[in-house]
């Protein structure tokens, strides 16, 4: 055997064994080295010259940090209030209040699994309270609109993609916008059809003359996209900058405005917020490794030759990814994917003419919908945790909205205008 196969078949049966993926794809890779006579040190190298000279990595752990600071504060509870104000009125509202509120909250932490965790918890009490609607339908709900916050700008996965192809982190942001909110739209009309049918109930109206003053009270969280983005497009800061500026509003608009953070609850927030930052770290780590490995046998190069050898064009290469990333999506977890898999298929890409931010918004929404994608859909995993459904039931449930959002998909994989248009009205020339 090759000393390449030799590495893949460590880092699979690694982890089998239930080694965390990031340390098996260091140990598979110092394997490979180890077999190729080459120098074991150059894993310490790629490791540190990829983690501590990446400035843009540091966005991650800060956006990470705005969402537990959001969660343990009040500002969480004050844009429901204000999404309940917008939609809480029709039938179903409570159901559509659930997915604005994910839209709302994509402008504030960039991660899925952090708006199921945070807000997606608070929607499955609420939603299931008093027998208002199934246990099953909420948390199938609660994970589908999840998916839509690592669209929306900010969006880690997104940082993650522009720091293996050099495109532009502030047109991907830019991108993401019309596909999330397309996304969403689906997401409520799909609630609006069954709303009916099921006969699922109407809140109580927010009367007219209190909408001022939940709106409000709302203000300064809602501005907090604002600020995050309105740095980044003006140019003032970097999206690092503008990760940190937004961690720290978080903290002081929560603390001082609305007075409900205490050292206790910063204390958590860092915490979780490291945790998490230490776990999506070793897989980037453990990923740049891996990615030297990959380099050295030429994989990239030689996976473009193939593909190019069959004359695909660029809507049928497209077709292909769509098909390979959905596959993947059920098995693997996504930043595994997008540090992987997509740097091999940005050549060809490449090569073909696709343009590098459309090409990372049809892999951002593949590998978002992986996360509730049959049978290993992370989110499906921890929302039957966090609801108490039987797996199968949350299937059942979540199918008509996955149907709706490879709808999306399609539509942004075949007309790139719908998402280059907000970049090139910001002078993007691709």
């Amino acid at each position: 055997m090759s000393p390449f196969s030799i590495c893949i078949l460590t880092i699979v049966a690694l982890s089998l064994l239930g080694l965390p993926i990031g340390h098996a794809m260091i140990g598979g890779s110092i394997l490979y080295l180890f077999l190729s006579g080459l120098d074991m040190g150059t894993v310490a190298e790629q490791l540190l010259n990829g983690m501590y000279t990446s400035y843009i990595l540091l966005a991650v752990p800060l956006f990470i940090l705005s969402a537990e600071i959001m969660n343990s504060g009040s500002m969480t509870e004050r844009l429901l209030a204000f999404c309940n104000a917008l939609v809480g009125r029709f039938r179903g509202g409570l159901a559509q209040v659930n997915v604005v509120q994910s839209i709302i909250f994509a402008g504030m932490s960039g991660s899925a699994i952090a708006d199921a965790a945070g807000t997606g918890k608070m929607m499955q009490k609420m939603m299931t309270a008093e027998g208002r609607y199934p246990p099953s339908f909420a948390a199938a709900l609660t994970a589908a609109s999840a998916v839509i916050g690592p669209i929306i700008p900010p969006s880690i996965p997104v940082v993650i993609y522009s720091l293996v192809s050099d495109a532009s982190i502030g047109y991907l942001f830019l991108a993401g916008v019309v596909p999330g909110l397309m996304m969403g739209l689906a997401q409520m009309g799909i609630i609006a059809a069954v709303a009916r049918r099921r006969n699922f109930p109407v809140e109580a109206p927010v009367p007219a003359r209190q909408i001022p003053r939940v709106t409000l009270q709302a203000f300064p969280a809602l501005m907090m996209p604002v600020v995050l983005l309105g740095g980044i497009y003006s140019g003032v800061t970097t999206p690092t900058e503008a990760a940190a500026i937004a961690a720290a509003y978080a903290f002081l608009i929560s603390a001082f405005l609305y007075r409900t953070v205490t050292f206790a609850s910063t204390y958590r927030s860092l915490l979780a917020s490291a945790r998490t930052t230490a776990t999506i770290g070793m897989l980037i780590a453990g990923a740049l490794v891996f990615n030297y490995v990959v380099t050295v046998e030429n994989i990239p190069r030689t996976v473009s030759a193939v593909l190019q050898a069959y004359d695909l064009s660029p809507t049928t290469f497209l077709i292909v990814v769509n098909l390979l990333l959905l596959l993947l999506g059920c098995l693997l977890e996504g930043t595994t994917i997008l540090l992987i898999v997509v740097p091999v298929l940005i050549p060809t890409a490449q090569a073909l003419g696709v343009d590098l931010v459309h090409f990372g918004i049809v892999c951002v929404v593949n590998i978002m919908l992986g996360l509730i994608t049959p049978p290993y859909g992370l989110l499906l995993f921890i929302m039957t945790n966090i609801a108490q459904v039987s797996l199968r039931e949350l299937v059942r449930e979540v199918m008509p909205f996955l149907i709706a959002m490879l709808a999306v998909l399609v539509l942004i994989t075949f007309v790139p205008d719908v998402v280059l248009f907000l970049p090139r009205l910001f002078g993007y020339q691709g």
